[in-house]
């Protein structure tokens, strides 16, 4: 009842203050009103004459961020924020992670199953765009998509100081503190923020040095559905809260409530609350707590819906009177500890920078790369920690998995609804976790995909008839597992490429108990899937008698047909059938290690071997993508889905398999080396995997220099979270690779397998192999001169530099060292 009071009350005091003010540039932020976009105007005019901070991964600038892609991300896997770094008018942007609209349903159409053989003899006849008007008519999802993760909110503040020098705003990726500092009128301001992982809450702090007071105004925005207010628990709070007004078919009211709690401790000065605006004035130290919350029942409880019982507000409040026992440098020394726990795990050198260029701001040497073609050493350096820190700070255990934007979406329906894309997005997302020794933030991916067991089942039976589950082409945080946007979401490998990240984690960490209780699990219920939707094509066909897939689809690839015109379905598309190979392999081994389920067992060899192979077009000398040789309708297409086989699996590789791995080289050169941000990603670990480091690095080059925005996010464009992991996992194997085996079962471990002729001269810190080693390794001109290395596990370790090798055996918890000839020191 409180909050339905607030709601009637404050709207009509909200809409007074909105809409009796100009949006423009000359009205201070706390009553700016008119729509929320991704600009933002800060009235003081700033001198940045300032100088670099200290620290060897900082991002920093000489001025406010006017835009949202320049803003400083911030976040505890749960919390997120955009920080603008503004001066007389600041804007930080909230996220929570739960805050998706929509809610569990039932998308699945039953009458799929009865056209399912019709749609496959049309296709294996010929007939490819007739199987596709059948499919889209009877297998689409109800609704044909998901709802969007949302914006939680922002804080809009507004101070006096509108005449400034020695401007700078920074984030040091070591600390994950952000930074705004400035003089004015002779007077020093701080403003200091980040993100707790141990108090949950944000916290933004303000200082000053001199006989300067801190005030400022400051109000909570969102664009829709949303009302701010005085808390009625405590009068030096403010609360934004509100309902998503979804409602299902029979008009009920689904969606989430969410809340976000600002609360001011001040040293000296006074605290009031009027109108949705709070007013700081004379005050010598300021410190805001904030903290966000949502009713979403968490992704073990699904299908129970939203407790309508719980009040995020209250949820918040008590965050925040938990966090407020500690004084500011107690809550900036624990949260610091925490990161530097993780991000100090590694560490990384790729060469020597001058001073002028290190002197340069973040901006301008991402400005000089672009104008060189390349970026300096240092600034590589920086993008891979960047990308540490963005998945340290969006996907931590028990929190919700990193999506497209990570933790981080100014709007309400953000581009391609900041959803969970999963025929390559996703998994990028986690493509660093295991080899940059982050490797239990790839937990919560794996949360996920047990919720969508359930969900996954029910689409298995009911579009398939199958055992197991299954996901297509993107999901949310409600388990929408069926085929979504249009036809070419009928692609129902989801699941199968989802569980190869729990297999990824078992051969880093070698945990036998997690392989048992999680991992196994998830990769025998998607390989029964795979092993019940598998037909024989028939004769005539280009796979007589192989298992093959169909429908078909190559992600997001289209290609002619024969009668000239286009179409995207087939049977046996060359990465359904890498992503099974990869499946089937890894579920045999697995059993195998836990000697269980015989019977499967036998079930996925005898799939394996009548599965239809990797081929080579005679006329190009390519990997095909399609069970025909199809000309594909854009030759420089971004997905390069048929080369899933050289990464991020190991089906094509130098070693075993030389004539595929030329025929990929081939299919790379021919895709060209642009494209969006993400798709040079990829490219650049499959580049990686050729071991051809200087193009590797061409296209490293090209991302920074053209797809990266002014805050070293990953520009698609729009932003895209994934180019950054995908990129900074493309790093780490520049340096160390360990996909090979050896007939023994071990892993190969490769020391600077595609390194650069950039870096002749560096060091790395903390790279993990598979087998559970971690590998420190020093380098000049090109060759490794020395390297430590340390067995997790004991077990069987190999190591070569290309020229050397060192064999042996290791005990858990024991350290080698080798020398340039890879022999122990």
């Amino acid at each position: 009842m409180k909050f339905i009071y607030y709601l009637i009350i404050f709207s009509f005091t909200w809409i007074g203050v909105v809409h009796a003010q100009d949006a423009g540039n000359n009205v201070p932020a706390s009553i700016r009103g008119g729509k929320i976009t991704a600009s933002w105007n800060d009235r003081a005019r700033v001198t940045g004459d300032g100088v670099r901070p200290k620290g060897h991964t900082v991002l920093w600038y000489e001025k406010p961020a006017s835009v949202w892609e320049e803003a400083l991300p911030l976040g505890n896997g749960e919390l997120g924020a955009m920080v603008f770094g503004g001066v007389a008018d600041e804007r930080i942007q909230l996220n929570e992670s739960t805050l998706w609209d929509g809610y569990s349903l039932d998308p699945n159409d039953s009458s799929s199953l009865t056209y399912l053989p019709e749609v496959r003899r049309l296709l294996f006849e010929g007939q490819n765009n007739e199987a596709v008007a059948l499919a889209e008519k009877h297998m689409m999802g109800h609704p044909k998509g998901v709802r969007p993760y949302q914006s939680l909110g922002e804080i809009w503040f507004y101070t006096p100081e509108t005449e400034v020098s020695h401007y700078v705003r920074s984030l040091d990726l070591s600390t994950a503190v952000a930074r705004t500092s400035y003089s004015s009128n002779g007077v020093n301001y701080l403003r200091e923020a980040f993100i707790s992982p141990v108090d949950k809450v944000m916290v933004i702090h303000f200082s000053t040095e001199g006989k300067g007071m801190i005030s400022f105004s400051l109000t909570l925005r969102r664009q829709q559905d949303a009302i701010c207010a005085i808390s009625p628990n405590d009068p030096h709070s403010l609360v934004l809260q509100g309902r998503l007004p979804v409602k299902d078919q029979k008009g009920h009211s689904r969606g989430l409530r969410f809340a976000a709690v600002v609360k001011a401790l001040t040293k000296g000065g006074i605290v009031t609350i009027s109108n949705g605006i709070m007013h700081v004035k004379g005050a010598r130290e300021v410190t805001l707590f904030v903290s966000g919350a949502t009713n979403y029942p968490g992704l073990q409880n699904l299908a129970g819906g939203v407790d309508a019982s719980v009040d995020p507000a209250l949820l918040c409040g008590v965050m925040i009177r938990k966090a407020e026992r500690k004084n500011y440098q107690e809550l900036k020394a624990d949260h610091i500890k925490e990161h530097q726990r993780l991000f100090n795990r590694v560490d990384i050198h790729l060469g020597k920078v001058g001073s002028e260029v290190l002197s340069l701001p973040t901006d301008k040497r991402l400005a000089l790369a672009r104008k060189q073609g390349t970026p300096d050493a240092g600034l590589v350096e920086t993008y891979f920690q960047y990308g540490r820190y963005l998945l340290i700070s969006s996907s931590r255990p028990g929190t919700m998995p990193a999506n497209l934007q990570g933790l981080w979406a100014w709007q309400m329906n953000p581009p391609w609804n900041a959803d969970y894309h999963t025929n390559i997005n996703v998994q990028m997302n986690y493509w660093p976790a295991e080899i940059t020794n982050l490797a239990e933030f790839h937990l919560p991916l794996f949360d996920l995909e047990e919720a969508l067991v359930k969900p996954g089942e029910r689409t298995a039976k009911v579009l398939y008839g199958a055992r197991g589950w299954v996901v297509h082409h993107l999901t949310d945080a409600w388990g929408f597992t069926a085929p979504a946007d249009g036809p070419q979401g009928i692609w129902p490998m989801g699941a199968a490429w989802l569980v190869r990240q729990p297999w990824e984690y078992y051969a880093y960490t070698g945990d036998k108990k997690f392989l048992k209780e999680k991992a196994y699990p998830l990769m025998k219920g998607a390989a029964l899937f795979i092993m019940d939707f598998l037909v024989t094509a028939p004769a005539g066909t280009a796979f007589p008698g192989k298992l093959v897939t169909n429908p078909s689809y190559s992600p997001e690839n289209s290609f002619y047909l024969p009668n000239g015109k286009t179409s995207v379905f087939t049977y046996g598309a060359t990465m359904d059938l890498e992503i099974i190979h990869d499946l089937l392999t890894h579920c045999i081994e697995a059993s195998q290690i836990l000697n269980t389920d015989a019977a499967f067992r036998k079930e996925c060899q005898k799939t394996l071997a009548r599965l239809a192979p990797i081929r080579i077009s005679k006329k190009t000398g390519r990997i095909m993508e399609w069970a025909e040789d199809y000309r594909e309708t854009e030759p420089h297409h971004r997905h390069t889905s048929h080369l899933f086989g050289l990464y991020p699996g190991n089906q094509i590789n130098t070693l075993g398999t030389p004539k595929l791995a030329e025929a990929a080289r081939k299919t790379l050169v021919a895709r060209g080396d642009d494209g969006t941000g993400w798709s040079l990603a990829w490219k650049i670990n499959m580049w990686n995997r050729l071991q051809d480091g200087n193009h590797a690095y061409k296209l490293l080059s090209v991302l920074l220099s053209t797809k990266t925005l002014p805050n070293m996010f990953d520009n698609h464009p729009p932003f895209q979270i994934d180019g950054n992991f995908g990129a900074t996992a493309a790093v780490a194997e520049m340096l160390l690779q360990s996909q090979s085996r050896n007939p023994d079962g071990s892993y190969q471990i490769q020391l600077l397998p595609s390194l650069p002729d950039a870096f002749p001269n560096g060091s790395e810190k903390g790279l993990c192999a598979r087998g559970g080693f971690v590998i420190d390794q020093h380098w000049e001109k090109g060759k490794v001169v020395h390297v430590h290395i340390f067995s997790k596990n004991g077990g069987l370790l190999h190591v070569s530099d290309g020229i050397h090798q060192f064999n042996g055996q290791t005990k858990p918890g024991e350290s080698i060292n080798l020398n340039s000839n890879l022999n122990k020191e």
